[in-house]
């Protein structure tokens, strides 16, 4: 299945570049004078992790093969994977459940009125693939030209990477858009086969030279709270932290909430 396929070289792709990046210096292996890649050997990764250097090789090819817990974990220690990344090899390899690909989440009305109840803190609920379900006008207000889109419904990856405003309003735009970038492929890990990701990664790549730059990176990454620097439309440089919350019931939506903080604001 084509899916399957999918996710077979994007686990062989997603190992290749976290070998490139273990130096031989780092495990305790000599270093020589010319190496055609960047870090360590096919054979010096089998090697250190315990398995045939052959079965490794099949393994990054994206060939049809199975492996134990054991070595994926062997690999992941070897590879110094954080725990989301080890998360993201096993989903990768078939080894968690499959998430499949679900029906997308109705909005009821009392989920929707959320936002707007918490009007005048910027507000949304979004789904798996940050479609914006629902949001207050101080959100509108704080990411202009959320909403402009009358094809689609309005999305915040769309927003960040192909809305030109998105880097006046994001202060450090490049670590936020890199961050997020590395979230949107976890869930897309999370949800091989799934159309809707699909599109958006293609969107994205169609229109963002950075997208097309740091994809091939294979940064993972988990959603998570914290700071923000934006620049609200005729307002200086001011410090938000921002929460979000899973929707009870709605394992796809999530409520996130942005409030001003007493943070460093330039």
């Amino acid at each position: 299945m084509a899916g399957t396929q999918d996710r077979r070289a994007e686990l062989g792709a997603f190992l290749r570049s976290r070998r490139e990046r273990i130096t031989p210096r780092e495990v305790g292996l000599p270093s020589t004078r010319r190496r055609r890649t960047p870090g360590l050997r096919r054979e010096e990764l089998a090697l250190l992790a315990g398995m045939s250097a052959t079965w490794y090789t099949y393994l990054e090819q994206g060939r049809d093969i199975r492996v134990s817990d054991q070595v994926l974990d062997a690999l992941a220690d070897t590879l110094r994977l954080a725990p989301h990344e080890h998360d993201h090899l096993l989903r990768l390899a078939g080894r968690a459940p499959k998430a499949g690909t679900p029906e997308p989440e109705s909005l009821t009305a009392e989920i929707a009125a959320v936002p707007l109840l918490l009007q005048p803190h910027p507000a949304y609920v979004i789904d798996g693939t940050y479609d914006v379900l629902s949001h207050n006008q101080a959100a509108e207000d704080l990411f202009p030209h959320l909403s402009t889109a009358a094809d689609r419904p309005p999305n915040f990856v769309r927003w960040v990477f192909l809305e030109p405003m998105a880097k006046e309003v994001l202060v450090d735009w490049e670590p936020e858009a890199q961050g997020l970038l590395a979230r949107v492929r976890t869930l897309a890990g999370a949800h091989p086969g799934d159309p809707r990701y699909a599109r958006l990664v293609a969107d994205l790549h169609d229109g963002s030279p950075e997208v097309r730059s740091w994809w091939p990176r294979f940064d993972v990454e988990q959603r998570r709270g914290g700071h923000k620097r934006l620049r609200p439309p005729g307002r200086g440089v001011t410090t938000y932290a921002y929460t979000a919350f899973h929707v009870a019931g709605h394992p796809e939506q999530t409520l996130v909430i942005y409030a001003e903080s007493e943070g460093p604001s330039t």
